[in-house]
This record gives C-alpha cells, structure tokens and sequence, in this order.
C-alpha cells in the first residue's frame, strides 16, 4: 500500500472527490482503503429514471448519485448493502431501488435533504462524508453548437443524438445556485482535490456551475486531479479527446482549474472495441501536446478494467494510482501538520 501522509487524527489525507454517477461511487471504493478523510461532492441535477420518478412526486432533491456515494463508503453487514442495492421488480415500485426509497423516508422526516443524507450516513457508518453540492432545486440545460436547447439531464442524449452535433454549453436554472458550506469548506480544507470519472457534462460539469465551487478549487492549495474517461460517451461526448474534455471544463469553469490529469495506460480488447463503435464510442484519445497547450501535465497509469463486456475504472488501481500520485508531489516539512508540493 502506498505511504501516506497521516494528517490530524492519522486518518489518512483530505480527499474531495467531486462528481456524480457509477464513476464516482467506484472512486470511492477504492479510496476507503487508503483514508478516511473522504468527502464527496455530488452533483442533483438528474431528472431520469428512479431519482426523476422520486424528484416529481416528493418534491426532494433526486437520491441516486449521492446514494450510490452512501453505499460505496458504506460500512454496514453485506445483507444491509444488498437491501439498499435491491430493486423492485414488480408493481408501481418496479425499478425503484430500496436505497431511493430509504433516503426520500429521510428526507421526509429531517429538515433539508442534507440532513437526510447526514442521518443517512450515520446509520450506514460510512467512512467520510458524502454532500450535496447544493440544496437548491436545479435543473440542467444544454445548448448545441447549432443552437438547439433542451431542458432536462436525461433528454440531453436523445437530443444530442437528435441535433447530431456538440454540446456547446450546460447551465443550471436557477444559474449560480448556492453550494452547500460545506462542501466550499471541505474544498478549502483539501490534501487532494479530485474531479471525476464521469460523464462530462452531466456528472462533472454542473458541479462546477453552483456558486462558488470553481473559486474555492481555484483558491485552494491542494493537489487538484482530473480523472478522465477512459471510453467516450454514446450522445455525449462521441469523438471527444481528452484536452477536449478538459477544454470543457476550463470553459465552465476557469482556465488552469487544476494542471495534472490521471488517464488510463491499459489498452482495451479489439472485440471490447467493437461493440463500442456500434454504439458510437471509442477509447478517449489521449492528445498530450493539446492538453500541454492548456496546462495540463497526463499521467499515464493502468486503473481499468472490463467487466461483463464494460470498460470501467478499477476503483482499486485508480484509488492507488491517485495516493501513489499524492506521496509524489508533496514534500513533508517536518514537525508539521501540513504539507507542500514540489
């Protein structure tokens, strides 16, 4: 296991993963391993299936994403984690999870949904904190390059496949709804800052459209990461590069948001690469000299897999990839509780 450095308490360094989707919650997995000083950042804006179905009749703030975050640093019996994995299969429940469900119970009893997920967390024992970024009720809106728009996160694939052309910007409505406090004071006090995997525009970006989240990432001193994607997404990001991922970011954000990018070394299976080109997608090309151009220095490591015929982050490799990425860039000043990097 990668040396680390214990910060306050020996519980590991502060790590703020921000994102949202499967990509997120297998980070996570990993990352429990090497410390317990986690928070995630997630992102409220999905609309689709369970958590949209939940969104529309409760009026609460959709559970999905940051459930899977509860589940993954989950620290329970594995009957209890099989509960709340567990769908329903029949009748007006039918592909509602029982996890959804726990948390709406939650929200329906506590004050705000953050404190639904604070009540959450605790009967789960998870280790670290998972946040909303905000409380407010947001959608997403995406914009095409020819103009086209379309209000909603789980129409954003039907549309782009629609319109045939890019995504030239995401917005939230309300714009600049507030961030949760703290999410901007675990941003402050970070070791590392983490960004992704995960979708682009749907999972990462509109984390980066709450108030205050991209200056606070900007102010901080921590090590800041992109984790980019290892395959492109089907009515999302098709024929994508990395420093056009990170291009688009910058554009949501701020230029120089963070300068290293963790992308994956492994080469995928020809017959993994041909189911999907069927579907429109493709390993991410990884162009080092344009993302040089934008400030971005790619390290290079193996943290995929496939799986059932899936390409995804192995959460342990990519967790061990990212501490080993931190022990290299800091330099311990001695008889201190703090770090530097080189």
């Amino acid at each position: 296991m990668t040396e680390l450095y214990r910060g306050p308490g020996g519980k590991g360094p502060r790590i703020v993963a921000i994102g949202g989707g499967t990509g997120l919650s297998t980070m996570l997995r990993g990352l429990k391993r090497y410390t317990n000083n986690i928070t995630a950042i997630v992102t409220v804006a999905d609309d689709g299936g369970g958590s949209g179905v939940l969104r529309q009749e409760l009026g609460m703030l959709p559970p999905g994403d940051i459930r899977n975050c509860l589940e993954a640093l989950a620290n329970v019996e594995p009957l209890m984690g099989e509960l709340l994995h567990y769908r329903f299969t029949e009748g007006s429940l039918r592909g509602q999870s029982f996890g959804n469900l726990f948390l709406a119970a939650l929200n329906g009893i506590s004050g705000s949904f953050e404190q639904a997920v604070s009540s959450m967390s605790q009967v789960l024992a998870i280790t670290g904190a998972v946040l909303p970024v905000t409380n407010a009720n947001v959608q997403l809106e995406a914009e095409f390059e020819n103009g086209a728009r379309v209000l909603g996160e789980s129409k954003i694939f039907y549309c782009k496949k629609q319109e045939q052309c890019r995504v030239q910007r995401v917005r939230l409505l309300p714009e600049r709804p507030a961030a949760l406090p703290q999410a901007l004071a675990a941003i402050a006090e970070a070791d590392m800052i983490v960004l992704g995997p995960g979708s682009l525009y749907t999972s990462v970006i509109p984390n980066l459209l709450v108030d205050g989240i991209s200056e606070a990432i900007l102010a901080s001193d921590a090590l800041k990461v992109y984790v980019g994607n290892v395959m492109t997404q089907e009515g999302e990001t098709e024929e994508y590069s990395h420093s056009d991922h990170i291009r688009a970011i910058f554009e949501h954000s701020a230029p120089g948001l963070f300068s290293l990018s963790l992308v994956n070394s492994l080469s995928i299976p020809a017959q993994v690469c041909e189911r999907y080109a069927f579907e429109g997608a493709e390993p991410v090309r990884v162009d080092k000299q344009n993302c040089a151009a934008l400030g971005v220095e790619l390290i290079e490591r193996p943290v995929s897999c496939v799986a059932n015929g899936y390409v995804r982050h192995d959460g342990e490799l990519l967790a061990a990839a990212l501490l080993e990425l931190h022990g290299r860039r800091r330099v311990r000043i001695a008889g201190e509780e703090r770090y530097r990097r080189e």
